[in-house]
């Protein structure tokens, strides 16, 4: 195999690990994103639990995050809870970072 199919076999596996870590994070976070919501809306335990299986689900319907935000947002106004759409997305991007960190610790 010459060094040029190497490279190239590097760069796809590094794209399809680097895709896979997204996926992971982009679940996690919808996961950590709908407890902090279930927590907000008075929810705990296993009420809390499927409510943050109900937000990773929400992330299938379309591509990128606008569903997850609409599912959040809309819940939110049901149960008239008092946060910002820029509240929201902030914690968005927040509980990425976290679910980023969390799955990197795990991978050491």
């Amino acid at each position: 195999m010459s060094s040029f199919d190497e490279r190239e076999k590097g760069y796809e596996r590094k794209f399809a690990h680097d895709a896979e870590l997204k996926f992971k994070a982009t679940a996690r976070r919808n996961k950590l994103l709908g407890l902090w919501a279930a927590e907000l809306m008075g929810m705990t335990g296993d009420e809390a639990d499927e409510y943050a299986k109900g937000v990773v689900l929400a992330d299938l319907e379309e591509p990128g995050d606008e569903d997850v935000f609409r599912k959040i947002r809309g819940d939110f106004d049901a149960a008239s809870i008092d946060q910002s759409d820029h509240q929201i997305r902030r914690t968005m991007d927040e509980l990425m970072d976290e679910a980023v960190k969390q799955i990197e610790t795990e991978r050491d």
